[in-house]
């Protein structure tokens, strides 16, 4: 289990699809990349779907994702996105009242009691109190992050250019 932190931007691409009874389909599918700006993240997303897509697709949305890091799970038939929000707890010094903040997080896993699994995994190193307030599975079909398959020299000149 390993976790990422980045700027991360939600990518819709249409294309037709051929479908398990032969028809082609027109379909919209969500995808998340690693990106500095919503230039790069079209660029990046562009660039990835090309090696999966043979056709035309267009890229119709791009959002910054509400979430800033991502736990990626090792698990091989982890195929899932949870897109989760965890409460922190703290305790107010002065009011001695318990104040709790929201933070989202992308949860890698095959089933939702395995993304609990990798949240309790990546959280119990830590010494924060915290509370799963909710976790829903996304409609994401793939995180692309930057660098995952590039160069190293193309990373070092392209990268903050």
């Amino acid at each position: 289990m390993r976790s990422r932190t980045a700027i991360w931007f939600e990518c819709k691409i249409a294309y037709e699809k051929v479908g398990e009874d032969g028809l082609q389909k027109k379909v919209t599918e969500t995808y998340t990349v690693d990106a500095l700006s919503f230039t790069e993240a079209e660029k990046r997303i562009m660039e990835e779907m090309s090696s999966y897509i043979s056709g035309e697709f267009t890229v119709k949305d791009i959002k910054i994702a509400p979430y800033k890091e991502i736990f990626f799970s090792d698990d091989p038939s982890a195929d899932r996105w949870y897109k989760t929000k965890l409460q922190f707890i703290t305790i107010d010094e002065k009011t001695e009242k318990e104040k709790r903040s929201n933070v989202n997080y992308l949860v890698h896993a095959a089933t939702l009691k395995g993304a609990v699994n990798n949240i309790e995994e990546v959280m119990g190193g830590t010494m924060i109190d915290y509370v799963i307030a909710s976790i829903t599975e996304s409609t994401l079909m793939d995180v692309f992050e930057y660098g995952k398959d590039v160069k190293s020299e193309e990373l070092a000149t392209n990268r903050y250019v």
